[in-house]
């Protein structure tokens, strides 16, 4: 039987198909659980607040990719094995040509002492914080805290989440 007439080999196909990144967050809170994120200082006006992470680079895993940018981002080593939180994904827009699908991990709960030991990256965070999610809200757009209340329900439901909305602006 001979192939489709649209039939295309796997290399031209791939070609055919939306191009999209992937990152691997941590996602930690404090011993009150009170969620434990970072500032940017890259992205004050799109996504001011963040959790350790990044994109992931070729070879890695969504889970390797987490524990390595937390451990560049924090100093702080993740333990495995990991715990699904929450996957979030994004259409493309204007600031970003690509979709972006992301896997949220949980890293546990992280004592004074770890958190004052964190050792920040001044390319691309300047402060931590660990916050109530009502002390949280007036500090990021609503699409970042619906996102943060979603991890936190995964969390404390043991359910991941899946965020499907975070999109970049059009």
């Amino acid at each position: 039987m001979s192939p489709s007439p649209d039939w295309l080999p796997p290399e031209q196909y791939a070609e055919t198909l939306p191009k999209a990144t992937v990152f691997g967050a941590v996602f930690f809170t404090d011993e009150h659980d009170r969620p434990v994120q970072l500032r940017s200082v890259y992205s004050m006006a799109v996504h001011p607040w963040q959790w350790p992470g990044g994109t992931m680079e070729s070879g890695e895993r969504p889970w390797e990719t987490a524990v390595r940018e937390c451990e560049e981002e924090t100093g702080l080593v993740v333990p495995g094995p990991p715990r699904l939180l929450a996957a979030v994904f994004s259409l493309p827009g204007a600031q970003w040509p690509y979709a972006t699908a992301g896997y949220i991990f949980n890293g546990g709960r992280l004592n004074a002492q770890q958190i004052k030991a964190i050792r920040l990256d001044p390319d691309e965070h300047d402060e931590v914080r660990a916050l109530s999610l009502p002390e949280w809200l007036p500090l990021m757009p609503e699409r970042d805290f619906a996102r943060l209340t979603a991890v936190m329900n995964a969390r404390r439901t043991g359910t991941p989440a899946y965020f499907g909305s975070w999109d970049w602006e059009p």
